[in-house]
């Protein structure tokens, strides 16, 4: 509402100026990003902007602790440099201006200015290095570990408070929707059978009736014909786990063609694609494809070897998908195999379309080989998910990915207002000219102020605030903090030395406070994907699926009865020998660990207002569109 009341009346403002043609500037642009935040879907930056609230008061006191040393340090090298009329490369006093060498040294925390900062004080005297390194040592590396130490800490237990609060709130919604739905079974409040199922059809109408019947047994051991409240406590547990239904089915080649598909030459060149050494055969050919993506693409010899590549490449799929029933092997969660199939045919069709266009006489096929040149490289990715280690590492990754969304949105967020004030502080002020412009001023990025700068020299014409699009720009290289005190410098030059208070803002706020929270997020993250065992529940899933075969039969699905004569086996659809079923039937595997928070807690409301509703025997219209 704030957000909303300031925008009318900068409006107002603006408005009226410009009717009096009187300049103004849109003040209030910056804070539109609010309005990104307060959608209900953007609950998950809220949180992460609540954690830098919370974290702020520890960073505080830290921040000003840090900034008294730099200030220290700064009085320090006045008195120490400034009166022996010392010179910078560019000819300027060095270090006789308070302000700027607090700047200075603000700078060397980051290193961008390192060694320079030292070089006329060390060409004075090598004892003066002393200083340079025991105020890196200080500022650089003990308080921006310091920092990263505080974030981490406030975020994980700010993050554990969360945590905690969702779990008792969760056991408390559970607890709630028995007490709905409990019917008296003996001296025991239990849940019937009928009512759970209706619970979970209406909660996930989208999980099958295998995978509903097979949750069924989990929650119902014994088979006693209802649920008890201890196993009904946990459904939210189960519906949280996501389990893949995979269909046994025999391959279509020993339907069409059984006497072929299993002689003895098909048998051996089964068994040969199964073998641990087909997978080493073909990790030795990417790696000796690397050797030749790395030579001289002009030589005929090179070019021939290409296709022989894309040539083995192409039978290594066409053996996999012989070998293993095809809609297993393109299955959704086998993403491996989407990776290596979608590489291989787009690279022979970029390949096929760029000898094509070689041979067409007046044509630059430019585009299409820079195409080809990358899905080369992108194949060598396959070797990834040949070791084990390096898949366990590239599975966590991807498993976080989805979350880092949220920090992608905060950084949008924080981008966009700091890119809203600098086009308002400095659009126009620096333009970028073509190399062989003849216009004035063309060499000063066309402002007089910035002749013979650094800013100039290093042709940083087009890192400007111009437009949005190169202010992100500008943006992104302040956060890598290479080189940022030469923007920095450039853009005081045309204006004002209290620019850089400004790129100094930006650096307190998004590398020191918002890049260490990201690198806190990281690290707590990938601790949890990469060492946390499964959960109870996991098991107990896992172990249900294991006594029942892994099998549900199809046309018994109807009934919603197990079978348990099901032979069980590995089936990852990758390297090992599938088990040949006699009958069709279903394999359950674990897909992913869990949901995030936000759609966990959701979840508690769904079974709660679902138990309502089955308990009062509400309207369809309830169940339809609420449930």
């Amino acid at each position: 509402m704030i957000a909303i009341l300031v925008t009318l009346i900068d409006l107002i403002i603006y408005g009226a100026l410009k009717i009096s043609n009187i300049n103004s500037i849109r003040w209030s642009r910056f804070l539109r990003p609010i309005f990104l935040i307060n959608f209900a879907e953007s609950r998950q930056i809220r949180r992460v902007f609540r954690s830098i609230r919370n974290t702020l008061p520890e960073i505080t006191y830290v921040f000003l602790l840090f900034m008294f040393s730099v200030l220290m340090f700064s009085l320090m090298a006045l008195k120490l440099f400034g009166d022996r009329n010392l010179r910078t490369v560019e000819g300027s006093p060095y270090f006789t201006n308070y302000l700027e060498i607090v700047f200075d040294l603000y700078v060397l925390v980051t290193t961008a200015n390192s060694p320079d900062v030292m070089m006329p004080a060390f060409d004075f005297s090598w004892w003066y290095s002393l200083f340079f390194i025991t105020y890196v040592v200080i500022n650089t590396y003990l308080f921006m570990s310091v920092f990263l130490a505080v974030v981490y800490n406030n975020y994980r237990k700010h993050l554990k408070n969360e945590i905690r609060k969702l779990a008792y709130m969760k056991h408390h919604k559970m607890i709630e929707a028995f007490n709905i739905l409990k019917v008296k079974e003996g001296t025991e409040n239990v849940v019937q059978e009928a009512q759970w199922k209706k619970l979970v059809k209406l909660v996930a109408p989208d999980i099958s009736t295998s995978h509903r019947e097979l949750l069924l047994r989990v929650s119902d051991e014994e088979q006693k014909g209802y649920v008890d409240k201890k196993s009904f406590v946990r459904l939210a547990d189960l519906l949280n786990i996501q389990v893949i239904a995979m269909r046994i089915q025999t391959h279509p080649l020993e339907h069409w063609m059984p006497h072929i598909y299993n002689s003895a030459v098909s048998l051996f060149v089964r068994s040969m694609v199964q073998h641990k050494g087909f997978v080493w055969i073909y990790d030795v050919i990417i790696l000796i494809n690397a050797v030749f993506i790395a030579l001289d693409e002009e030589n005929p010899l090179i070019s021939y070897a290409e296709w022989v590549f894309l040539s083995l490449y192409i039978l290594e799929i066409l053996l996999k998908v012989y070998t293993y029933e095809p809609r297993a092997f393109f299955a959704k969660s086998q993403f491996w195999n989407w990776f290596d199939t979608s590489i291989i045919i787009a690279a022979l069709i970029a390949t096929i379309l760029n000898t094509s266009f070689k041979s067409a006489s007046q044509y630059n096929s430019q585009q299409v080989l820079d195409i080809v040149f990358i899905l080369r490289v992108l194949r060598l990715i396959r070797i990834v998910d040949s070791i084990q280690r390096f898949r366990v590492i590239m599975n966590t990754l991807i498993n976080i990915v989805p979350t880092m969304l949220t920090f992608g949105g905060l950084a949008l967020v924080v981008y966009y207002m700091f890119a809203i004030i600098g086009m308002e502080l400095f659009q126009g002020k620096i333009q970028f000219f073509p190399r062989n412009s003849t216009a004035h001023h063309a060499l000063e990025c066309g402002n007089p102020a910035l002749k013979d700068s650094l800013f100039a020299r290093a042709k940083y014409c087009k890192n400007n605030f111009n437009d949005i699009t190169s202010s992100f720009v500008v943006l992104m290289e302040l956060t890598v903090v290479n080189q940022w005190h030469v923007l920095a410098n450039g853009f005081a030059l045309v204006t004002h030395q209290a620019a850089k208070l400004y790129f100094i803002a930006f650096h307190i706020v998004v590398v020191i406070m918002i890049i260490n929270i990201l690198i806190a997020f990281i690290l707590e993250a990938f601790f949890v994907e990469y060492s946390l065992e499964k959960s109870e529940v996991e098991t107990a899933i896992e172990r249900k699926i294991q006594e029942l075969g892994v099998g549900i039969q199809e046309e018994e699905l109807c009934d919603g009865k197990l079978i348990d004569n099901m032979e069980t086996s590995e089936n990852d659809l990758g390297g090992e020998e599938i088990t040949k079923k006699k009958s069709k039937g279903l394999m359950f595997k674990i897909a992913s660990k869990t949901l995030s928070l936000s759609s966990f807690w959701a979840l508690q409301h769904e079974l709660v207002a679902c138990s309502s509703y089955l308990h009062k025997e509400q309207s369809w219209w309830f169940s339809f569109s609420r449930c």
